[in-house]
């Protein structure tokens, strides 16, 4: 077994063999190349993104979610700084300049900790989500600071015209993000209004996004900054590695001393996650999405 945080790299794939099991985040919605690749492999592919918990949340992506999630707010007051490229304004702003708008595309894990920490910066936050349900709650929890709002195509255009930084944070798991915000969206936007998509591992949630690294993080489309560097997490390595540590030994402990069909037989969560085997695609969201061939996996 191979323990991994990233999907495995191209320099990797000739290393991986029939009979290993590789448990890592794989997010193959978003790579069709690395899903072919792996087939070819004959690898067990456990991805920790769609790990299912007994609450039907995902415990191994949760903690990841919140740091993303949090990062996303001080990397975009960073980015709105005039010297790297942004508009120029204060996430709070001061006694009489208003504060910045920001607003999050998804209430879930990576939104609502987005949602929180923007408003402890004092900002005018707006949170967009479909679920009904979600709102309510994030209307309870939320300081005054954060409002909701139900999401529809024309509420997130009338939205980026007021925004100052958006987020993305949509996730549908297993799959990939959908495309809310289009290349002809960006001009509805302020010239140096910023763009965090923390949705770039599963595609992004915004057409011109595009993975970065934490070297070269941002770039600039159509006026408008975008930072869409692929694993946040790896900024604060020290914070991510405990906190993932916390969330997969437990699974990990239990492939190590049970095997695969064994640990996941009495957990269907864990089977749920089981991406891949001897060559067969058993993640029914992948499959659908490259219209590739599917068949469950039986532990």
């Amino acid at each position: 077994m191979i323990v991994k945080v990233k999907e495995p790299l191209p320099d990797e794939w000739p290393l991986l063999r029939r009979g290993q099991t590789l448990f890592t985040y794989f997010h193959l919605a978003a790579d069709e190349e690395l899903t072919k690749a792996l087939l070819e492999t004959g690898i067990t592919a456990i991805a920790s993104e769609t790990v299912r918990g007994r609450k039907g949340d995902l415990p191994c992506l949760a903690p990841m979610s919140e740091i993303a999630g949090r990062m996303s707010i001080q990397s975009g007051a960073k980015f709105l700084e005039r010297p790297q490229g942004g508009r120029g304004v204060l996430l709070g702003g001061v006694p009489g300049v208003p504060p910045a708008r920001v607003v999050i595309l998804g209430g879930g894990v990576v939104g609502k900790n987005a949602a929180q920490i923007a408003a402890g910066f004092r900002a005018d936050v707006v949170v967009l989500d479909v679920d009904a349900d979600r709102l309510r709650y994030l209307e309870d929890v939320m300081p005054a600071n954060v409002n909701t709002l139900f999401s529809d195509r024309h509420t997130i255009r009338q939205q980026l015209r007021l925004a100052d930084l958006l987020i993305g944070a949509v996730l549908i798991e297993g799959a990939r993000a959908p495309r809310l915000v289009l290349r002809e969206d960006l001009s509805l936007m302020n010239p140096g209004a910023v763009i965090v998509d923390v949705a770039i591992d599963q595609g992004g949630c915004a057409e011109t996004a595009r993975p970065t690294t934490h070297s070269n993080p941002t770039y600039c489309v159509d006026g408008v900054v975008h930072y869409c560097v692929a694993n946040m997490p790896g900024a604060v390595g020290r914070t991510s590695s405990y906190a993932l540590c916390n969330a997969a030994a437990p699974y990990v402990r239990r492939l190590a001393d049970r095997g695969v069909p064994a640990a996941c037989s009495d957990d269907e969560g864990l089977a749920h996650a089981v991406s891949m085997v001897d060559g067969r695609l058993t993640s029914r969201t992948v499959a659908e999405t490259f219209a590739m061939p599917f068949e469950p996996f039986r532990a």
